[in-house]
């Protein structure tokens, strides 16, 4: 939240009485059901229960289960069990997104992968393949002497038909 006056569903705003009223049960029965864990609402800085608008519903829920004929500890499990059905979504969620990212990743990595096959196919068909280099030099005179072996992005490919010169030239 950026300001102070921007509330969200778990601001705790209400005061024992109003939640009583929204969710239609006794404030007893809230005070009850706090001291049993099943809604554990917000304090003050007095120490006075402070609900949200979750816990409002939370407590509506408590009350369905209730005329349902679920017993106390019964409502509890349920309601843990919500909680961790939650949890688990999120993970699943978070899980299919990172699934998706690597499926994304993998066909591009696939792409490149038939991309260099089909280089070194046409080499094979007599082109050569022309490295890559850093990046651009200024231009100027050529460098001469030995270039720095960090310079090469791996060991050098003669061009096509290079062989075949020096090969000609020493069967004379």
């Amino acid at each position: 939240m950026s300001s102070p006056y921007e509330m969200s569903d778990d601001s705790p705003v209400y005061v024992i009485s109003v939640a009583a009223e929204l969710s239609g049960l006794h404030p007893q029965t809230l005070r009850s059901y706090d001291r049993l864990g099943l809604v554990s609402p917000g304090r003050s800085a007095g120490r006075g229960r402070r609900y949200s608008l979750r816990d409002v519903l939370l407590l509506r829920d408590v009350q369905r289960l209730s005329h349902e004929g679920v017993n106390l500890e019964g409502i509890k499990r349920v309601l843990a069990l919500e909680n961790e059905l939650e949890r688990y979504r999120g993970i699943i969620a978070e899980m299919t997104d990172e699934m998706a990212q690597l499926r994304t990743e993998l066909e591009s990595t696939r792409a490149v992968a038939a991309r260099l096959a089909g280089l070194l196919r046409s080499r094979k068909a007599g082109a050569s393949l022309v490295p890559v280099r850093g990046p651009a030099r200024a231009a100027g005179p050529p460098e001469t002497g030995p270039k720095p072996a960090g310079d090469e992005p791996g060991p050098a490919v003669p061009a096509a038909g290079a062989g075949r010169a020096s090969q000609a030239g020493n069967s004379t």
